[in-house]
C-alpha cells in the first residue's frame, strides 16, 4: 500500500513539471523566436486590398479569369517578402488580398493594381514577343507520359517565334511575367507552326500553375482597387497586447473556478488545459494557421468547451460516488456516461465548423480552423489524458480520499 501511494502521487508530481516544464520552455521560444506565432493583419498591421475585376466591354469575368488573376497576385505578393499572406476570392468578381507586416501600403496598392505583363526575352535580354502574342497555355504530355506546358501563339506571335527560335537555337529564352523570370527554357529546334512545348517544369500541378500564369499575361483582366484598409503596426501591436491579457485573465478564471469547485479533480483538469493548450498552439504552428483576433476568440471557446467537457466526466463520477462505488469504478462509469454527451456536443460543433470554413472569408475561416483544432485537442485531453490522471489517483490510498473529489 505505501508503495503504491509513494507511486501515484510521484506519476502526479513528475506530469506536473513536465506540463509546467513544456510551458515554460514554449514561452521562451516564442519569446526568441517571433516567427512561431503567424500573426494575421489585426495583431501586426499591414494592408488589406479588395480588387475587383474590370470585364471587357461585351464580356463576362469567367471562372478561368478569375484563377488566372489570383495566381498572378500570388506571384507578386511575393516579392513583398510577407510571410504569411492571404488571398482570396469574394464572390464572383472580387480578390481580397492581405499582407499582414507590410509597412509599405502604397507599394502593396500600386502592385496589386497594375496590369499583368508577359514578355519572350531573347539572350541578351531584349523583348522578342509580348503576351499579346500568346494565344493559349495549357498542360500535355509528351510521348513518354511526362507533363508539359503546351503553347500556341497567334498568327503573328508564330512569326515571331519561328524567327526568334531559329535564330536562337540551342540558347535559352526567358519567358517573364511582371518582370519575373517564370521560365527559362533551351530552343532546341526551329518552331514554324506557333506551337511550343516547356520541358522540365515538374508535376502536374506545376505545369498548370505555369500555364495559368501564361494565360493570364495573354488575356489580362483589368483590376479595380475598390477597397484598401490599412491596420497600423502600433494598432496591431495593441491588440496583441490587450489580446495576450485576455487569454491570461481568462485562463486565470477557469484555473481557478476549477480548483476551488472541484479539488484535486479540478488541479487535474488544469493539468489537462495546459496539455490543451500545447496541443492546440504547436498544431497552429506547425500547420502555419495565421492567428488572429476572432482566433484568440475561438481559443477561449474551444478551451470553454474542454473545461466543459471535464466538469461533465467529474459530474458523472460525482454521481457514481453518491451511489456508493469505489473511486476506481466511479471514474469509469463516469467516463462511460459522459462521453456520448461530450462526442455528440462535439461533433456538432465540427460540423459548424466545416461550414463557416467552406460560406467564410478571411477571418472567419481562421476562427474556424482554430476552433474544429481546439475542438479535437479538448476531446483528446479530456477523454485520454485528464482519465489516466484520475486513474492513477484512483490507486493512491491518499489522493482517492472521498473528500478530495467533493463527493
Amino acid at each position: 500500500m505505501t508503495k503504491a501511494t509513494s507511486n501515484g502521487r510521484l506519476k502526479i508530481g513528475i506530469v506536473t513539471l513536465l506540463i509546467v516544464g513544456a510551458v515554460l520552455a514554449t514561452v521562451f521560444l516564442i519569446a526568441k523566436y517571433p516567427s512561431l506565432l503567424h500573426l494575421g493583419l489585426d495583431l501586426q498591421g499591414g494592408v488589406s486590398v479588395t480588387l475587383e475585376a474590370q470585364p471587357e466591354k461585351g464580356k463576362a469575368i469567367t471562372d478561368e479569369d478569375m484563377a488566372n488573376l489570383m495566381a498572378i497576385m500570388g506571384t507578386r505578393v511575393n516579392e513583398f517578402g510577407v510571410s504569411e499572406p492571404l488571398i482570396q476570392q469574394e464572390g464572383k468578381e472580387r480578390i481580397i488580398v492581405e499582407l499582414a507586416g507590410l509597412d509599405n501600403p502604397k507599394q502593396a496598392t500600386d502592385m496589386l493594381g497594375k496590369t499583368a505583363k508577359l514578355e519572350f526575352k531573347d539572350p541578351n535580354g531584349d523583348v522578342i514577343l509580348s503576351g499579346t502574342d500568346l494565344a493559349d497555355a495549357y498542360v500535355s504530355q509528351e510521348n513518354g507520359g511526362k507533363n508539359v506546358v503546351a503553347l500556341k501563339f497567334s498568327k503573328a506571335g508564330a512569326k515571331k517565334f519561328a524567327a526568334a527560335t531559329e535564330k536562337y537555337i540551342g540558347q535559352v529564352i526567358s519567358i517573364n511575367l511582371d518582370g519575373k523570370s517564370i521560365s527559362a527554357p533551351k530552343v532546341e529546334a526551329v518552331i514554324a507552326d506557333g506551337n511550343a512545348i516547356i520541358t522540365g517544369q515538374g508535376d502536374y500541378d506545376q505545369c498548370a500553375e505555369l500555364a495559368a500564369l501564361l494565360r493570364s499575361g495573354a488575356l489580362p483582366v483589368d483590376v479595380k482597387i475598390v477597397e484598401e484598409r490599412v491596420v497600423g503596426p502600433q494598432l496591431g501591436a495593441d491588440s496583441l497586447y490587450k489580446s495576450y491579457f485576455a487569454i491570461l485573465y481568462g485562463v486565470a478564471a477557469i484555473f481557478l473556478f476549477m480548483l476551488v469547485y472541484y479539488r484535486l479533480p479540478g488541479y487535474l483538469s488544469c493539468l489537462s488545459l495546459l496539455v490543451y493548450a500545447l496541443i492546440l498552439f504547436w498544431l497552429q504552428s506547425g500547420i502555419n494557421v495565421t492567428l488572429t483576433l476572432p482566433g484568440i476568440a475561438a481559443f477561449l471557446l474551444s478551451m470553454g468547451m474542454a473545461i466543459d467537457a471535464n466538469i461533465i466526466i467529474f459530474e458523472r463520477i460525482k454521481d457514481e460516488l453518491h451511489r456508493g462505488k469505489s473511486l476506481t469504478a466511479a471514474v469509469g462509469s463516469g467516463f462511460q456516461r459522459a462521453f456520448k454527451a461530450i462526442l455528440d456536443a462535439n461533433v456538432t460543433t465540427l460540423i459548424a465548423t466545416v461550414v463557416l470554413f467552406y460560406f467564410g472569408v478571411s477571418s472567419i475561416k481562421g476562427f474556424a480552423i482554430t476552433l474544429s483544432l481546439g475542438v479535437l485537442a479538448s476531446m483528446f485531453t479530456a477523454v485520454v489524458f485528464t482519465r489516466y490522471l484520475l486513474n492513477v489517483c484512483s490507486k493512491d490510498a491518499k489522493l482517492s480520499k472521498r473528500s478530495l473529489y467533493r463527493s
